[in-house]
């Protein structure tokens, strides 16, 4: 969604969006099953597309799933550089949005956030594995990671073959100021929180 279909949904008076304590609370009490491919986008809850573009909604695609576990296999070299990768689930992004990227690079380790979930201010960056939900990956994702000030955005799109990297957050306009594109033989540089980088090669991320 764009801001200005968000700005539609809200006047419309037979929608109620929720607020994150909101959807905490909802979690809580059970009326929404905690685990569920759910995200609080905007206020509002929308189911995660995870599918293979043309396939079942509700499915996740194969390759979604096979560069998931690619990701999860980049945490033996993040933990020397003080940062780790979690792999879907929630951050929470005050007032109204918790999605839950495919992945996010996090300060610390897993321990500091026992207690609580993930804020912007904790990320080094997110990363979402898009087939079918592309077109959303682009445009509403990238404007609540952009508007959060989440310094840099990653989709490994999978229908193009190709890796995009968004940097430059500018929060006033809701979108990355830089956009760099990236292609099997090139290789995807992840920010530690250090002066050192983590090197990938792309092919290592797209099935």
């Amino acid at each position: 969604m764009i801001a200005s279909d968000v700005e539609q949904l809200r006047r419309n008076p037979l929608l109620v969006p929720i607020t994150v304590e909101q959807y905490h609370q909802m979690i809580s009490a059970g009326i929404l099953e905690e685990g569920k491919p759910i995200e609080l986008l905007d206020g509002f809850l929308v189911r995660k597309d995870r599918s293979h573009a043309g396939g079942d909604p509700i499915t996740v695609g194969h390759e979604h799933l096979w560069t998931i576990y690619r990701l999860g296999e980049l945490n033996e070299q993040l933990k020397p550089h003080k940062c780790f990768i979690m792999t879907q689930q929630p951050i929470t992004i005050p007032p109204d949005n918790e999605p839950e990227p495919d992945g996010a690079i996090l300060k610390g380790a897993s321990d500091d956030y026992r207690k609580r979930l993930p804020e912007a201010a904790d990320i080094l960056a997110v990363i979402e594995v898009a087939d079918s939900s592309l077109q959303d990956d682009r445009t509403a994702k990238q404007r609540i990671y952009a508007t959060a000030g989440i310094s840099q955005y990653i989709i490994i799109n999978l229908v193009g073959r190709t890796v995009e990297i968004y940097t430059a957050p500018d929060a006033r306009l809701g979108r990355y100021g830089s956009l760099q594109s990236l292609k099997p033989g090139d290789s995807l540089r992840l920010p530690t929180g250090t002066e050192a980088e983590l090197e990938v090669p792309v092919e290592r991320l797209l099935p």
